[in-house]
C-alpha cells in the first residue's frame, strides 16, 4: 500500500516503526539505562524517541499490509507517543505490544475489536475500553494509569492481566461542554454517576467486564475503588497483595459479580468497603491474611451470595460484618475474624471449619447489633446435629431461648427464668432430678427431727419420712401419706413448699419434654 500523505514526511524514528510494521518486528528505543527509560520520565524525551499516535493508529487500521509470509504487528519499547491513540470502533487484526512507553494522552479502545493487546510497564494518561472485543490476551501489568480505567461491558476471551499496576481514579468532571450529553435533556448527578461521567470515586470502572480467563491483579495498586458489578470472571479474579484505597467508601463493589474463584488474600489490603452483595462464586472466595478497613461501617458485605466456600482467615477486618441471606458450602474462619458486629439472619451453612468452641461461636451469633433473631442459632444447632454433637446442639438451643427470653414481657421472662432453672427449657432435664433429689433430703431432715402428727390416732401407721416427703413431691398423692400426717409448727409451710415445687417441676418437664413454647420461639 502507498503511504498515505499524512505520512510522507517521518521522523527516523517513525521511519523505524513503518519499516517494522509489516514484519510485526520489536522497534526497542531504550538506551539500557534504568532511570532514563523509566516511562515515567517520557516527556523528556527527545525526537529520537518520538512517534506520533496517529502514525501507529493508521499503521494498525491497514495504511501497510504485512509482509508475505509474515504477520504485521505493532511491537514498541520505550517510545514517547504524543497524540491520543484512539482506535475506538475500529477492528484491528495485528497484535499490539507496548513496552516501557509514555502516552500522555488518553488509549481510547472503545467499542473495539482486536486480537491482543499489551501496555506493559507503560506510563499511560488514560484507558477507556467500554464495551471492546478482546480476542487473547489483554495486558496492562505493571503500568501506571494516572486517570484510570473503563472496562465496563468489555469482553476479554484470554486472560485479562493488571499485576503491579498502579491505578488513579479519574478527576471529577461535570456535565459541561461534552459531545456525549444530549442539551434537551441534561443528567442529574445521579445518572451522571451512573453512567460513569463523574468517575472520580473509581480507579477502574469496569461493571458488566466478562473476562473468560483468569482476572489477574496481584499486587495492583489502586488509588480508587474498583468498580465490578455484574462482572464474570470464568477463569478466577485474583487480587492478592493488591492495595485500594476507597476515595468515599466503597473499595470493592462487586454486587452480583460471578466467578470461578476470587482471591483477596496473601497481604492484601483496603480502605473501604468491600461489597459482594448477590455475588455467585462457583470455587472459594478468601480473605486469607488480608487487611479491610471501615470503621463504623460494614467492611465486608456478603449477603444474598451463594459460595461454595469462604475462606475468612483475615489478618485484620474492622468493621461490620454482612453474612445475612447467603448460603455457603463451607464456611473456615476464625474467631478473631469479627473486630464488629456480624449480621447472621438467613446464613445457611453446609459445613463449618475453624478452631472454634461452642462458647466461641455462641458469642459469634450475639455479636449482631440487631438483637435476637432466631435463626442463625437453629442453622448452628442443626449443623451441630448433622456431625452428630447432639450435647453442643442441645448447648446451643438453649442459649437460644434464653436470649429470646429478652424479648419477652414481665410475665414471659419471669416463666422463662423459672423454666431454665428447673429444666433448662427442656435441653437440661436432669436439672429436675437434682432439684428433686435436694428437696427429697431436705424433707427427709427436716420431718426426721419434727415428724408429723398423726391425723387418726386410732390407725396403725408408721411413719416414714422418706416416703412422707416423696408423696409431697408427686403432684398426684401415690402412697397416701398426706391424708394421714398432718405437719406440725413451721413444717407446714415446708410441706406447702413440697407441694409446689412437685407442680412446677412436673410442668417444666412436660414443657421441655413436649416443646410447649417451640411455635413461639421460633415465630
Amino acid at each position: 500500500m502507498r503511504r498515505s500523505r499524512r505520512f510522507w514526511r517521518l521522523t527516523p524514528a517513525e521511519r523505524q516503526v513503518w519499516n517494522a510494521y509489516p514484519t510485526g518486528e520489536w522497534v526497542d528505543f531504550r538506551v539500557g539505562d534504568r532511570e532514563r527509560d523509566d516511562p515515567a520520565s517520557g516527556d523528556g524525551w527527545g525526537p529520537e524517541r518520538t512517534v506520533r499516535a496517529d502514525l501507529l493508529v493508521a499503521l494498525l487500521l491497514g495504511v501497510r499490509d504485512p509482509e508475505p509470509g509474515r504477520t504485521a504487528g505493532l511491537r514498541l519499547a520505550g517510545a514517547r507517543i504524543t497524540g491520543s491513540l484512539d482506535l475506538s470502533d475500529a477492528t484491528v487484526t495485528a497484535k499490539v505490544h507496548l513496552l516501557n512507553c509514555h502516552l500522555a494522552d488518553p488509549v481510547d479502545l472503545t467499542d473495539i475489536t482486536a486480537h491482543g493487546i499489551r501496555l506493559r510497564g507503560c506510563d499511560v494518561h488514560r484507558v477507556r475500553a467500554a464495551r471492546a472485543t478482546v480476542e487473547g490476551l489483554f495486558e496492562l501489568d505493571g503500568s501506571h494509569i494516572h486517570r484510570g480505567v473503563r472496562l465496563d461491558n468489555a469482553h476479554v476471551t484470554g486472560q485479562l492481566r493488571m499485576s503491579h499496576t498502579r491505578i488513579t481514579a479519574p478527576l471529577r468532571r461535570g456535565q459541561g461542554k461534552n459531545h456525549k450529553f444530549d442539551v434537551r435533556r441534561p443528567m442529574s448527578p445521579g445518572e451522571l454517576e451512573e453512567r460513569g461521567y463523574t468517575t472520580d470515586t473509581w480507579a477502574v470502572w469496569a461493571g458488566g467486564l466478562t473476562v473468560d480467563g483468569g482476572a489477574f491483579m496481584r499486587g495492583l495498586h489502586a488509588a480508587g475503588g474498583l468498580r465490578l458489578i455484574g462482572a464474570r470472571f470464568n477463569g478466577g479474579l485474583y487480587l492478592r497483595g493488591a492495595e485500594v484505597t476507597s476515595v468515599r467508601s466503597i473499595a470493592v463493589n462487586g454486587d452480583h459479580l460471578q466467578a470461578t474463584t476470587v482471591e483477596f488474600n496473601n497481604g492484601f489490603k483496603a480502605e473501604g468497603t468491600v461489597r459482594l452483595r448477590g455475588a455467585r462464586i462457583d470455587g472459594v472466595l478468601s480473605f486469607h491474611a488480608s487487611t479491610v478497613r471501615a470503621p463504623g461501617q460494614i467492611v465486608l458485605h456478603l449477603s444474598h451470595a451463594q459460595v461454595d466456600e469462604v475462606v475468612l482467615t483475615p489478618a485484620s477486618l474492622q468493621g461490620t460484618i454482612n453474612l445475612g441471606y447467603s448460603r455457603f458450602g463451607v464456611l473456615l474462619d476464625q474467631p478473631d475474624a469479627y473486630d464488629g458486629d456480624v449480621r447472621l439472619n438467613g446464613l445457611v451453612y453446609e459445613s463449618l471449619r475453624g478452631d472454634w468452641a461452642v462458647a466461641d461461636r455462641l458469642r459469634w451469633l450475639r455479636r449482631s447489633a440487631n438483637g435476637y433473631r432466631p435463626q442463625p442459632y437453629e442453622q448452628l444447632a442443626g449443623w451441630y446435629r448433622r456431625i452428630g454433637h447432639e450435647p453442643d446442639a442441645r448447648r446451643v438451643l438453649l442459649a437460644k431461648q434464653r436470649e429470646r427470653r429478652g424479648t419477652l414481657r414481665l410475665p414471659g421472662r419471669t416463666w422463662g427464668r423459672l423454666l431454665d432453672a428447673m429444666v433448662g427449657y427442656g435441653y437440661r432435664p436432669w436439672l429436675a432430678a437434682v432439684w428433686a433429689a435436694l428437696l427429697l433430703v431436705t424433707g427427709m431432715a427436716v420431718f426426721h427431727l419434727i415428724p408429723p402428727a398423726k391425723i387418726d390416732t386410732e390407725e396403725v401407721r408408721h411413719f416414714d419420712p422418706f416416703v412422707y416427703t416423696l408423696d409431697l413431691l408427686v403432684p398426684v398423692s401415690v402412697f397416701e401419706q398426706r391424708g394421714a400426717w398432718e405437719p406440725v409448727g413451721w413444717t407446714l409451710w415446708l410441706a406447702n413448699l413440697l407441694i409446689v415445687a412437685g407442680w412446677v417441676l412436673a410442668t417444666a418437664l412436660i414443657a421441655g419434654a413436649t416443646r410447649v413454647l417451640r411455635p413461639v420461639a421460633s415465630s
